[in-house]
């Protein structure tokens, strides 16, 4: 291995395995993944990993023995190893933002220890657990009833952001776990069509309310729980009613208590805990009485044994790394834009989207930690649907257009819904796919099919096009916590690479503070102080609101 730099000390770009890649990346643009496999009988074998219940297969990369070693390289002399402790010992990596990066505290077994600033975190999380699984038992029995005494049919979940693709993620995941007598909807847009359309046909007195805030002010968060105060209020018209109906998962007692929810049922979370990062905290509440407290704690399980093995498996047989690293390789040596996540499970439906936030938000950047513009592209843009839809809208572009698209495909070999030969349909395109876009045809090979020569050329398939194949036995709690996990530290490795902070999100601060600023101004008739674009929009608004 080449000689590691401290880390952050030199600039990615002048690292020596990244000039490496950049000379070795002229070869591989030419080499065909076709001839790469006529090489080499084992590479299947070579490029496969099987760690904690999941089985990796990235021998569908445009990659070899050295392009491994190089990325492995450019790992070492990132620091890959050094920021990996840090975090897991609870330095403050998050530098822009001055706090740690904790969210694998979430599912450390009780026994572990991750002190910060004095404080046993572990136990802070457990104790919020514990009190979150006796609620959640509360709630899935009947004990807890509503202000009329019916009992709690209806759970909305108000949050944005973090705060609702996490649970809304994780519920549809495992729909098949969850206690079905139960109505779970989840409401994230300022649109009041999100709401409206949520409460419709339910009985206010048989719904309870998860609103999600950390300050309890969040404009678009508090804006929907107090239409779904009013909401309440207008059928069971005593303000006590709020109590029995509205839980809060926020750090800000006075407020919520103001709201009319007894503190006694606010729920705690961290700052050293991102949103996007929070689904198996406090946040989880509604994916608990979903699912119920023990398969919750499964799902704990499978995030923290994706953790240990992130933080100690060997770099070069490490899932998350491996994975990162790729990402790099595409996005900084063949100039890919975007990757396709593609989960052949229709419970992982919402995946994509979660995963877009995740990766998105944390590596949408172009400032260095030390405050410098990158020279280099991060955050490639994630995006996807469940197999087969997709096969049927956006595939015919990663097979014969001309973006290059890496591919992550994910599958199970049992389904929870045995059903004739549907899984066995689902799974034969799931392998179809990725050998395609790997192989693809040549024109010789469709012309030998009888294919008339001016036709020829639009039923080629060039090929070449890269995929990674994710396979795990069936689509359990403990399973979806180590697919998040993997994306997760997937992310964080990437971010290493890039010398960025992953953790940090000053992106969508500027539009709601300008938000904050026009809502008074759509009300009024108060001159008007923006670009002139922005003055025309409002006034036409003025002018046309009914």
């Amino acid at each position: 291995m080449s000689t590691t730099p401290a880390p952050g000390t030199t600039p990615l770009t002048e690292l020596p395995a990244w000039k490496a890649l950049e000379q070795h990346a002229v070869t591989l643009k030419s080499a065909h993944l076709r001839d790469l496999f006529a090489e080499d009988p084992e590479r299947a074998t070579r490029f496969s990993l099987e760690a904690e219940g999941l089985f990796f297969d990235y021998s569908k990369n445009r990659i070899t023995s050295v392009t491994l070693a190089l990325l492995l390289d450019l790992a070492e002399q990132s620091g890959l190893r050094e920021h990996i402790d840090a975090m897991f010992r609870g330095d403050r990596i998050n530098v822009t933002e001055n706090r740690s990066v904790l969210h694998v505290a979430l599912r450390a077994p009780k026994s572990q220890k991750i002190v910060v600033d004095g404080v046993d975190v572990v136990a802070q999380v457990h104790a919020v657990l514990e009190k979150m699984s006796e609620f959640s038992s509360r709630v899935r029995s009947g004990e807890w009833k509503g202000f009329t005494g019916k009992r709690v049919r209806n759970v909305i979940n108000i949050g944005i952001g973090g705060s609702d693709l996490g649970p809304v993620m994780a519920y549809e995941a495992l729909k098949h776990y969850s206690q079905r007598d139960l109505t779970f909807r989840f409401v994230s847009n300022v649109d009041g069509t999100d709401f409206a359309e949520a409460a419709r046909d339910l009985d206010p007195a048989e719904t309870l309310f998860i609103v999600a805030s950390k300050t309890f002010t969040t404009l678009e968060t508090m804006t929907n729980a107090n239409s779904a105060r009013a909401w309440v209020l207008d059928k069971l018209g005593d303000p006590k009613a709020i109590a029995s109906h509205f839980v809060a998962l926020s750090t800000n007692a006075a407020e919520v208590s103001k709201f009319g929810i007894d503190t006694a049922n606010m729920f705690e979370f961290w700052d050293w805990v991102g949103g996007r990062y929070s689904m198996d905290s406090a946040i989880g509440l509604s994916t608990m009485i979903a699912i119920g407290p023990e398969s919750f704690r499964a799902m704990l399980a499978g995030f923290h044994s994706i953790d240990e093995h992130f933080r100690n498996a060997p770099l070069a047989e490490n899932l998350p790394v491996l994975m990162g690293l790729l990402t790099v390789w595409y996005s900084n040596f063949f100039g890919a834009q975007t990757m396709a996540i593609l989960p052949y499970d229709q419970y992982l439906k919402r995946f994509p989207a979660y995963l877009q936030q995740l990766t998105m938000e944390s590596n949408g950047k172009s400032t260095t930690v030390s405050g410098t513009h990158v020279k280099y592209e991060t955050g490639p843009v994630y995006w996807g649907e469940p197999g087969t839809n997709g096969q049927h809208s956006f595939y015919q572009l990663i097979h014969q257009g001309t973006r290059l698209i890496p591919c992550d495909f994910l599958g199970f070999m049992r389904s929870l819904n045995p059903l004739g030969d549907h899984h066995d349909i689902l799974t034969a395109n799931l392998f179809a796919q990725a050998e395609a876009l790997a192989f693809g045809k040549t024109t010789d090979e469709v012309i030998a099919q009888g294919t008339p020569d001016w036709l020829a050329p639009h039923k080629t398939f060039e090929g070449n096009r890269p995929s990674n194949m994710i396979l795990a036995e069936q689509l359990t709690p403990e399973v979806l916590g180590k697919l998040i996990a993997l994306y997760e530290h997937n992310v964080f490795t990437q971010g290493v690479i890039w010398q960025i902070d992953s953790f940090d999100q000053w992106g969508v601060e500027l539009g709601k503070v300008l938000a904050m600023r026009i809502v008074p101004e759509l009300k009024s008739a108060s001159p008007l102080q923006h670009d002139s674009s922005t003055n025309a929009l409002i006034e036409r608004y003025r002018n046309q609101k009914v």
